[in-house]
């Protein structure tokens, strides 16, 4: 689950984060790295129980009005199609899903009026309506409710990013990759597999951990190099009064473009330059842009640079 985006991402975190405490103890750097990878994958599991807790009150609401119509002898036309939807069936059945809630004890429990007013919202609109009048009675109906729901209401959502960053601040910039992991975990939720479908793996294989803990390795071991590549390439400005977080990127970016072959340069240069315009200046981008073009030139004109295009 946890890709290459989401890696440096977390990896310029973890350097900026550094050199601002003055810990320079990379060993403790690359556990704060591990850790806060692993808190990402916790998030993921996390929202995925925050759609169990919303069909929880979405359930007590429909039993509440069940029992209300009872008592005062009325007739209510209340249909138990959401309730019974069946991927969520699946969904707060997940083997996966209940281990990590026994093992962390997380719950949406101490946000119940968030959660509430989440489904009131959804109740109301317009992708529920629909869906409680149509005739349709299939599970790829019953999946697709709720990844509207997901994209409707959760991705996006500026309250539930302020009670995440309260909880951790390890999830500060994660939710927005991680909602893009829940909306895949949702689409590719087979019935057949009941009980036990997988959820995504925290990584997908040992090779994109290796690269975490490589990436942070070298740009940390090879600073010196990198920050005199940088300086060469900003003659006509001190390499010191660089915005930080820029002078961070870009070694990060020479740690990567040098020391992994495989991965194009391009590719390379795209992830950083998103990655300034992000976090850093508004000129940001253009600036490492240019500047990490020219030391590549630079390495390849010397030929101390073999890349992939």
């Amino acid at each position: 689950m946890i890709n290459r985006e989401l890696i440096r991402l977390k990896v310029v975190q973890i350097v900026y984060s550094y050199y601002q405490n003055g810990n320079q103890k990379p060993d403790a750097a690359e556990k704060e790295l591990q850790l806060s990878m692993a808190k990402a994958y916790d998030l993921y599991n996390y929202l995925l129980l925050l759609l169990v807790e919303i069909n929880r009150i979405a359930q007590r609401s429909f039993e509440t009005k069940q029992s209300r119509a009872h008592r005062l002898g009325e007739t209510l036309d209340l249909k138990p199609k959401f309730v019974n939807n069946r991927f969520m069936l699946l969904l707060e059945s997940n083997k996966q899903l209940k281990e990590f809630r026994e093992m962390t004890n997380r719950t949406w429990i101490d946000q119940e009026e968030f959660v509430r007013n989440l489904w009131n919202k959804i109740e109301a609109s317009e992708q529920y309506q629909a869906y409680m009048e149509s005739d349709r009675d299939d599970y790829a109906e019953d999946r697709e409710i709720w990844r509207q729901i997901y994209r409707n209401f959760i991705c996006n959502n500026e309250d539930l990013d302020s009670i995440l960053e309260d909880m951790s601040l390890y999830w500060n910039d994660d939710k927005a990759i991680i909602d893009t992991f829940v909306l895949k975990t949702i689409n590719r939720f087979n019935p057949e597999k009941g009980v036990d479908q997988p959820l995504l793996p925290e990584f997908r294989d040992s090779s994109e951990e290796e690269f975490a803990c490589q990436l942070l390795r070298r740009t940390l071991g090879n600073s010196d190099y990198y920050h005199s590549l940088i300086a060469e390439s900003t003659r006509n400005w001190d390499v010191e009064r660089l915005a930080l977080m820029d002078r961070i990127i870009m070694q990060i970016a020479l740690a990567e473009i040098i020391s992994f072959p495989g991965i194009p340069v391009s590719v390379s240069l795209n992830e950083y330059v998103e990655i300034a315009k992000m976090y850093s200046t508004p000129n940001s981008g253009k600036y490492v842009n240019a500047t990490l073009d020219h030391i590549v030139k630079k390495l390849e004109s010397e030929n101390k640079l073999i890349k992939n295009k």
